[in-house]
């Protein structure tokens, strides 16, 4: 991006965008749990759609979705995507049209309002330090989902700091083959030039989310299990080098 239109654009990020961003996850987490005490997680995703889709607008971020016609709204999947940027969360969960469930490192559950709402939301908690408890959160979490949502995992298990994809986690495919959900790929591309990691440094851009075809996991040994990942990786990964 021009440095010059780079520069002009700090005092919009500060002044409008960042305070905007607050104002709405306060006002739409309020609401969240508002409507998740007397309703369904069904009924809070559509504030979550909101919320996405205020924030990639007031940056702006275009955001670009292919491969609509590889999976269907409404049903089920475990999403697998890799991680770029924080951007990557709004993107995803406002344009590709699933009830979106997200697993979430323990801390976030103590952020006022924030940990609330994604409560409420459905997303599952999971303690990062002990993988039993974690898969174990996931599977009581499952139980109480409806038959709309779908779990999304960023399999690398955090962002890529060079832009590459790193290897994947076991977590979101064994969930897949216990549930027997399919599993659906999504590369998400440029979300790292919008925010980079460990930044602020935010500017306007496009993003673009690349949805495979659904891979179905079948009950295996562990070395299958491992081929299905590395496989899925490389779908994931194949449009990053273009």
């Amino acid at each position: 991006m021009n440095r010059i239109f780079k520069w002009l654009y700090q005092p919009y990020k500060w002044l409008v965008v960042i305070p905007f961003m607050v104002f709405i996850t306060l006002v739409l987490g309020l609401s969240c749990i508002l409507v998740g005490a007397f309703f369904s997680q069904d009924a809070t995703n559509s504030l979550a759609v909101l919320w996405s889709r205020l924030a990639c607008g007031i940056v702006p971020v275009k955001v670009t979705l292919t491969g609509r016609k590889n999976y269907t709204p409404g049903r089920s999947y475990v999403v697998v995507a890799n991680h770029l940027s924080m951007v990557d969360i709004p993107v995803v969960h406002g344009f590709i049209g699933l009830h979106i469930k997200w697993v979430m490192k323990q801390e976030l559950r103590k952020i006022p309002v924030f940990g609330i709402a994604c409560h409420y939301l459905g997303c599952i908690f999971v303690d990062r330090s002990h993988h039993q408890a974690a898969v174990d959160s996931i599977r009581i979490a499952r139980k109480r989902m409806s038959s709309k949502a779908s779990v999304l995992f960023f399999a690398e298990g955090t962002r890529s700091r060079d832009g590459q994809v790193q290897p994947f986690k076991k977590g979101a495919f064994v969930f897949a083959r216990e549930t027997g959900l399919p599993v659906l790929p999504v590369t998400i591309k440029k979300s790292r030039e919008v925010l980079p990691p460990d930044s602020l440094d935010l500017v306007p851009g496009p993003v673009e989310i690349i949805v495979h075809r659904p891979v179905y996991i079948l009950p295996g040994d562990a070395h299958a299990l491992e081929q299905t990942i590395e496989a899925v990786r490389t779908i994931i990964a194949a449009p990053l080098s273009t």
